[in-house]
C-alpha cells in the first residue's frame, strides 16, 4: 500500500512541470541578446542539480558545455530566441529582450501556465501567469538550466561570428564591451553586428 502510494506521488511530481526562462547578452555591445526557457519536471530537477546544474555565471565554459545536452535530454521542452544588434537599436534594449524572451516561448508546445523568470522585471507582452525571481538561476533549477542554454547558445554564436569579424577578440569577449574590444573598435571601426545605441554612450560614435 505504501509503495503504492508512493508511486502515485512519484508520477505526481512528474507531472508538475516547472517552466523557467531567463537571458544573456543584454549588456553586450556586439550581437544579439539570447532567451532560453526550458520546462522541468520535479525529477529532472534533482538529477539536474546532481550534475551541478547552477547559474551559469558561476560555472566554466567546459561545464556549461558538459552540461549542456544533459539538459536537453532531461527538460521536457524548450525553446530559444533572439533579438538582433538592429532590433535592440529600433526597439531599446527592455523591449528587445522581451521579444527574444517571447519568441523562446513561442517554440515550446504548449503554452506554459505559469513562468517564473530570472530578475526584476516583468515580461510585459505575455498574458499568463509570472513570477519575477531576482537571482532566480541561483534559486531554481528550470532559470538556472535556462541561463546555461541560452549561453552556450551565445556563446557559440560568438565563436562562429568571430571568423567573419576578425579583428574585433569577439570569442575572447562574447562581444561585451571590454577595454581591448572597444579600442579595436577606435582601431578598425563599427561592423552591422554592433549595437550603436550603446556605442553612443561610449562615445564612439
Amino acid at each position: 500500500m505504501q509503495e503504492k502510494k508512493e508511486e502515485d506521488l512519484q508520477q505526481t511530481l512528474n507531472k508538475v512541470f516547472e517552466v523557467g526562462i531567463d537571458e544573456v547578452g543584454r549588456g553586450a555591445i556586439f550581437g544579439p541578446v539570447f532567451a532560453a526557457a526550458v520546462v522541468l519536471n520535479e525529477k529532472s530537477k534533482l538529477i539536474l542539480k546532481q550534475f551541478g546544474v547552477t547559474d551559469s555565471k558561476k560555472l566554466t565554459p567546459k561545464k556549461r558545455k558538459l552540461l549542456l545536452p544533459k539538459i536537453l535530454l532531461l527538460s521536457s521542452d524548450y525553446g530559444i530566441g533572439q533579438s538582433s544588434a538592429r532590433e535592440i537599436d529600433k526597439l531599446g534594449i527592455r523591449d528587445a529582450t522581451e521579444l527574444s524572451m517571447i519568441r523562446a516561448l513561442k517554440k515550446l508546445k504548449e503554452k506554459p501556465s505559469e513562468l517564473i523568470i530570472d530578475g526584476p522585471l516583468l515580461l510585459r507582452p505575455w498574458d499568463g501567469i509570472q513570477k519575477n525571481i531576482i537571482s532566480g538561476d541561483s534559486k531554481f533549477i528550470s532559470i538556472a538550466s535556462a541561463s546555461i542554454v541560452a549561453k552556450v547558445s551565445r556563446d557559440n554564436l560568438m565563436e562562429r561570428l568571430e571568423k567573419k569579424y576578425s579583428g574585433y577578440l569577439i570569442f575572447k569577449n562574447k562581444g561585451y564591451g571590454t577595454r581591448e574590444h572597444l579600442s579595436l573598435i577606435k582601431k578598425n571601426g563599427i561592423t552591422k553586428l554592433h549595437r550603436k545605441s550603446f556605442l553612443k554612450k561610449s562615445n564612439l560614435i
